[in-house]
């Protein structure tokens, strides 16, 4: 992005009433699966202060480089949309990149990294009304159940309102389930398929109703277990960064093997590559998805 387009975008900013125009305005996809597969690019995660990708600690600080990033994934072929917070929605919005895009909206990002109180995550992004507002497809919520932390009722209590809420609106309720627990005073999530397992099955259950929910679980062992424990659509979500990109590739395919998971949902490990070819890495991993006859 050059000087003169960021200067461009902070003006759109100042200006107020852009965004929402350039909302109203977006072509929107006629339909979320194409021929039976997704593919969603993440970047959700500087809202939650989590900002390391791989070996770089701040790699995600630098928002004219994310945007960078953001844009290429999104022209690549194959690439159904994105899945951001506020801000990085309406930068691509006013960017002009969500053209005819699947657009997903992070809901909850108050559990932020490192903080004592970061099981709690509180939705403080998008609600259901202004996902609506803003022509989204729907939003996406963490849920990470800590049996040991107080928080974890109220959080399963507001994640099924919204489920409700989304639901009301004909809009895709994405949730992003984990068993997690203290380890030395930090919250960690439990890669486990028995954890992936339960989470999901406790997942599925919210809200007043199904009809819209879908999953996005991570990639562990024993994948058809981990996708059998419920009928609702699955997405799979990236995790780190890791430096052997040819194994989570690998991992990737075989669980995209499952009959009802039906994409991606990855942000790091596509936008920051360990070899940072953006577009390698996002063209390798939309070829790994099956289509609706099964064919790649």
């Amino acid at each position: 992005m050059h000087d003169q387009q960021l200067r461009a975008l902070v003006a759109a900013r100042a200006g107020g009433d852009r965004i929402a125009a350039a909302a109203a305005a977006r072509r929107r996809p006629t339909a979320l699966l194409d021929e039976g597969r997704i593919m969603v690019v993440a970047a959700d995660h500087p809202a939650r202060g989590a900002l390391a990708a791989g070996r770089r600690p701040l790699a995600m600080a630098d928002r004219r480089d994310l945007l960078d990033r953001l844009c290429l994934a999104l022209s690549r072929p194959g690439v159904s949309g994105v899945l951001g917070t506020p801000d990085v929605v309406e930068d691509l919005l006013l960017l002009g990149a969500l053209e005819g895009k699947v657009v997903l909206g992070s809901m909850n990002r108050g559990g932020l990294a490192g903080a004592s109180w970061e099981a709690d995550d509180r939705f403080t992004a998008y609600d259901a009304p202004a996902l609506s507002r803003m022509g989204c497809q729907g939003g996406k919520m963490l849920v990470r159940i800590d049996f040991d932390d107080p928080a974890t009722p109220a959080l399963l209590e507001a994640a099924g309102r919204a489920v409700g809420a989304l639901a009301e609106r004909d809009l895709v309720a994405m949730i992003e389930p984990f068993l997690a627990r203290r380890v030395d005073g930090r919250l960690k999530t439990e890669l486990t398929a028995q954890a992936a397992i339960r989470a999901s099955a406790i997942a599925a259950g919210l809200g007043p109703t199904s009809a819209r929910t879908w999953l996005k679980v991570p990639v562990v062992d024993d994948m058809e277990r981990v996708a059998g424990a419920t009928t609702l659509p699955t997405v799979l979500l990236g995790g780190e960064v890791r430096d052997d990109q040819d194994a989570a590739f690998d991992a990737w395919r075989a669980a995209l093997a499952v009959p009802n998971v039906v994409g991606l949902v990855v942000g790091r490990s596509l936008l920051y590559p360990p070899d940072d070819d953006v577009a390698a890495a996002v063209d390798t991993a939309v070829s790994l998805l099956p289509t609706a006859s099964g064919r790649r």
